[in-house]
């Protein structure tokens, strides 16, 4: 990155700054959050509009030509309010018509009549077994409807003693009918919104034309406001980064305009932004790096880290080469929704078939076990057995140990890389870790014979004690260095213990969900029994028991792998991701 200021008159600001927008590569250093009034008024048209648009997507299809408005987002916003009070009304009306429904539509006339007469009515809702046909003959009692549960009835009395065995309902407000009547034009207010938003639909282009224009012009503002003034506010300040690769065509620009600039190399003390740069595979997994956080300028990217063992460890805890086939058509069917992950979802499905296929699970079914697969094709899958143990947790601990050992060496590298030869405590636990990872792997398959092995190790362990005990600091006092190389090796043996045995989890969801498919497959077999109609329970069980599984899966396979390389891998590696974004001034605002 290159480090700008630019100095101008003040008055000149904003049309410098739509200049830069035009360009679209200076990232000039802003509030992200409105700063005065006028920004706050455009931030509060900016989420008008965005609700207005969340509003105009439940809608399938505009219905009428473009209906006649002054401000499209608040004509929106408020029929959708409308609708919305309408129906919770016409909810309330329905629940009124469902309790209303057993008493009929009676003539309130009717019931005014009685009281005139001094006669008071008595409504009553009883379960049908506790209902007595003795008490029509003790109380003046009109059964009014009946179903298999309860028996509706009203009694009336002319005395304020009365007391009848039941509990007594409140008395009906209005007959159905007028209920029925009240909700019949609740709907067809309801309707007239529906058709008021039917035809605003087609003003949804008109609305994000004018969403994209505010953002523009707060974005403008925040950075017209973050200038330093100067000279009684009649020239202001800009500070702004853009990548070296624009840098001539900026320069070009600025020669040609009446601003006064100065350039120099971004040092990690001006806390540039940063701009990832990476291929069309490793790009894809941008999205998780900056879940974490971004790299300091002076920090290396750990997307390419990230792309190769998310991936991996992605499709550990999968292990199913049927599931990977669904991901990867899940996939291909997402590309028109979500382009910029639909991607990511075909790769993942992809290395989950390869290393499905590797583990040999199909759809929860051991291909192993299959007559149809040639010997030659099985002998290229993992053996179920290793040195006596499962072979997919020895593979799980094997890419672990791969995984933390390169973050210690890219940890060394970056200690090297800013430190000097104050690095050397690094070098000493690197040494000694990721050498001994090394010999023992070696001597295990027989590349070394033991007497080499034992003169390795010591010459490691000797190398490797003076960095992490006498050289782990060059100024500071040998016997604190000592103190402090005893403290870290304390926590470095049970924390590394720990980050390696953290692995197993990729061994134990992909045997979970493994063991969750096969008894899936084993209800399904049950209730096929003999054929005929069993087929059909089968497919059934089959196909929703492994959705289900697949979704848990997939679940588990997105959370700890992410867990796995931001916790094990960041810290073994020493990455803070303290960076920002980089978030340059451009009228291109989906970028």
């Amino acid at each position: 990155m290159t480090k700008y200021n630019f100095v101008l008159l003040s008055g000149d600001a904003d049309d410098f700054l739509r200049t830069l927008q035009k360009i679209g590569v200076v990232d000039i250093t802003r509030s992200q959050v409105p700063v005065d009034e006028e920004s706050e008024a455009v931030s509060a048209r900016i989420e008008q509009l965005q609700k207005a648009l969340e509003v105009l997507k439940k809608i399938p299809a505009a219905t009428a030509s473009a209906a006649k408005t002054d401000d499209a987002a608040a004509d929106i916003i408020s029929t959708a309010i409308e609708r919305e009070r309408l129906a919770q009304q016409l909810a309330t009306v329905e629940a009124e018509i469902a309790d209303l429904a057993p008493w009929g539509d009676y003539k309130p006339e009717d019931i005014q009549r009685l009281e005139a007469a001094g006669l008071k009515l008595h409504f009553y809702k009883v379960a049908r077994k506790a209902f007595s046909e003795e008490w029509s003959e003790q109380y003046a009692l009109t059964t009014i409807a009946s179903d298999d549960n309860f028996v509706y009835f009203v009694t009336a009395s002319d005395t304020d003693e009365y007391n009848f065995p039941a509990k007594e309902l409140p008395k009906p407000e209005r007959p159905i009918g007028a209920a029925q009547a009240e909700a019949e034009k609740l709907r067809q207010s309801i309707a007239a919104c529906d058709a008021r938003l039917g035809g605003l639909k087609s003003l949804e282009p008109t609305v994000r034309q004018e969403l994209d224009e505010c953002r523009i012009r707060l974005d403008r503002q925040l950075a017209n406001a973050s200038a330093e003034k100067a000279a009684d506010d009649y020239l202001s300040v800009f500070e702004g980064f853009a990548p070296k690769e624009n840098e001539s065509a900026l320069l070009q620009l600025l020669d040609s305009s009446n601003v006064c600039y100065f350039t120099e190399a971004a040092q990690e003390a001006d806390n540039p932004p940063i701009k990832l740069k990476n291929n069309r595979f490793v790009s894809m997994f941008e999205i998780l790096t900056d879940m974490y956080g971004r790299p300091k300028y002076s920090e290396f990217d750990p997307t390419v880290w990230i792309s190769i063992f998310f991936m991996l460890f992605f499709a550990f805890c999968m292990g199913d080469a049927g599931y990977g086939l669904i991901l990867a058509l899940l996939g291909f069917g997402l590309k028109g929704k979500l382009p910029k992950i639909a991607p990511l979802v075909v790769t993942l499905g992809v290395a989950t078939t390869v290393i499905g296929l590797l583990f040999h699970t199909f759809f929860s079914t051991d291909m192993l076990t299959w007559q149809c697969l040639p010997d030659a094709v099985k002998r290229l899958m993992l053996p179920s057995q290793i040195a006596g143990y499962d072979g997919t947790m020895i593979m799980a601990i094997a890419v672990g140990v791969v995984h933390l050992c390169l973050a210690m060496i890219i940890k060394t590298w970056q200690a090297t890389k800013h430190s000097g030869l104050n690095s050397l405590g690094t070098w000493g636990w690197t040494l000694l870790i990721v050498g001994g990872v090394v010999v023992g792997g070696m001597a295990l398959a027989g590349a070394i014979d033991a007497a080499v092995t034992k003169v390795i190790i010591i010459v490691l362990g000797v190398v490797s004690a003076l960095g992490i005990f006498f050289l782990n600091d060059l100024h500071r006092n040998p016997l604190a260095n000592f103190g402090v190389g005893l403290w870290n090796t304390y926590n470095t043996a049970t924390g590394l213990l720990g980050d390696v045995l953290s692995y197993l989890r990729l061994y134990a969801l992909g045997l979970a969900g493994a063991k969750l498919g096969e008894a899936f497959n084993a209800i399904g077999t049950q209730a096929l029994g003999d054929g005929g109609a069993g087929w059909i329970f089968f497919i059934l069980i089959v196909i929703v028991g492994h959705t289900l599984n697949l979704a848990m899966c997939v679940l588990g396979a997105f959370v700890h792998p992410l867990r796995l390389n931001f916790l094990e891998f960041f810290k073994n590696s020493g990455y803070e991701g303290t960076g920002r974004r980089y978030n340059p001034l451009t009228e291109n605002v989906n970028n």
